[in-house]
C-alpha cells in the first residue's frame, strides 16, 4: 500500500490557475491572429500551411496545442512541487522503536481476564519485550481520561518491565484515545528507526482530544500503530458491579488501518498473548520518498523543451 501526502496542501490551490492559463493563451493568440492579418505575408502563410488549405497544419500552427499542453504540465508539475509531496510505501525494517500504550482506566479492573485485564495486559506487555530485538527502544505510556508518558525510549527492558509492573489504574475517569496517540508518537519522535506504537485499550474513547487527530499525528510522523482489543463478549465485573464491555472495534480498526497496523481483539490470555507474539515477529515499517527535487528536474526538462519548441518548430513568423 501506497500513500501520497503534501507537506503543504494548501498550495494545491494554486491549480486553480490553470483555467486562466487556457484562457490567457487562446487570448493571447486571438490579438495575435489580428496583428497578423494587418500585416501578413501571405506567401510566407502558403509556404508553411500549403497552396491547398490543410486543417491540420491551421490548427496545430495557429492555435499551438501541444506548447499549452507543455505549459500546463510546467504548471502542474510546479504547483505540486511547491506543495512538497511524499510517497509513504512499506518496506522490510531491520529494527523497531515501541510504545506500549496500555489502557489504565478503572474499567480494565473486570475480572473476564484473571484476575483482571489490568493484570492480565501488564503481564503480556512484559512477555512481549522478551521476545523484541536486542537493540530495540521501548518506551510506556500509560492513559485514561488523560496520558501519561511513564518511560522513555530506553534499551534497558528491565527498567521497561518494572515500569509496566508499576502501572496502576488512574483516578482521571473515561478514556482519551486521541491524546494516547498524540503522546506515544511524541515519546517515539527523538528516534528516527521505525516507530511503531502497541496500543492497548477495553474501551472507547469519550473524552479529550479527537481521534482523527491523533491518527493525523501519527501518520504525519509516520508511526505505525497495532491496536488490541481487550475483554470478553460477556464482559466483566468490578467493584461488585456487572459491567458489559463497550469496545469499539470500528475506531480501532481505522486507527489501525490509517497507520499501517494491524487490529486484535483479545477475548482471552492466549488471544492476547498470541496479538503481543505476531506484533513483536512483524518487520514491517512505513518509509518515505521525497518528490520535490525530481519534480523540480522534470519542470525544468520541460521549460527547456518549450523553449526549444518555440523557437523552431512553433517560432511566430516575423
Amino acid at each position: 500500500m501506497a500513500e501520497l501526502v503534501f507537506t503543504n496542501p494548501n498550495y494545491l490551490w494554486l491549480l486553480l490557475s490553470i483555467p486562466l492559463l487556457i484562457a490567457t493563451h487562446f487570448f493571447i493568440l486571438k490579438n495575435l491572429k489580428t496583428k497578423a492579418w494587418k500585416f501578413a505575408n501571405f506567401e510566407a502563410i502558403r509556404r508553411v500551411t500549403g497552396a491547398t488549405p490543410n486543417i491540420k497544419n491551421t490548427f496545430v500552427l495557429s492555435r499551438n496545442i501541444f506548447l499549452l499542453v507543455i505549459k500546463l504540465v510546467i504548471l502542474t508539475v510546479l504547483i505540486f512541487s511547491v506543495a512538497d509531496p511524499i510517497l509513504w510505501y512499506y518496506g522490510k525494517s531491520t529494527s523497531n522503536n515501541f510504545v506500549l500504550a496500555i489502557d489504565s482506566s478503572s474499567s480494565m479492573l473486570a475480572d473476564d481476564f484473571q484476575p483482571n485485564r489490568f493484570v492480565a495486559a501488564k503481564a503480556a506487555a512484559v512477555d512481549f519485550l522478551n521476545n523484541i530485538a536486542v537493540a530495540t527502544k521501548v518506551g510506556v505510556v500509560s492513559f485514561a481520561g488523560t496520558s501519561f508518558a511513564e518511560l522513555s525510549l530506553t534499551q534497558n527492558i528491565g527498567d521497561a518491565k518494572q515500569r509496566i509492573s508499576k502501572l496502576d489504574i488512574q483516578r482521571i475517569g473515561g478514556t482519551d484515545l486521541g491524546e494516547a496517540l498524540i503522546t506515544s508518537v511524541n515519546v517515539l519522535l527523538p528516534e528516527e528507526k521505525s516507530r511503531t506504537i502497541v496500543l492497548l485499550t477495553d474501551g472507547r474513547s469519550n473524552v479529550g482530544t479527537a481521534v482523527e487527530k491523533g491518527i493525523a499525528y501519527a501518520v504525519e510522523n509516520r508511526v505505525i500503530v497495532h491496536t488490541i482489543g481487550i475483554g470478553t463478549e460477556q464482559g466483566g465485573r468490578f467493584l461488585k458491579i456487572d459491567i458489559l464491555s463497550k469496545l469499539d472495534e470500528e475506531t480501532l480498526r481505522e486507527i489501525a488501518e490509517k497507520t499501517g497496523g494491524n487490529y486484535y481483539k483479545a477475548t482471552s490470555e492466549e488471544e492476547l498473548q498470541k496479538a503481543y507474539d505476531e506484533i513483536a515477529t512483524l518487520t514491517m515499517e512505513k518509509l518515505s520518498l521525497r518528490l520535490q527535487f525530481p519534480l523540480l528536474l522534470l519542470a525544468l526538462a520541460l521549460i527547456f523543451t518549450e523553449w526549444g519548441l518555440v523557437n523552431t518548430k512553433y517560432r511566430t513568423l516575423p
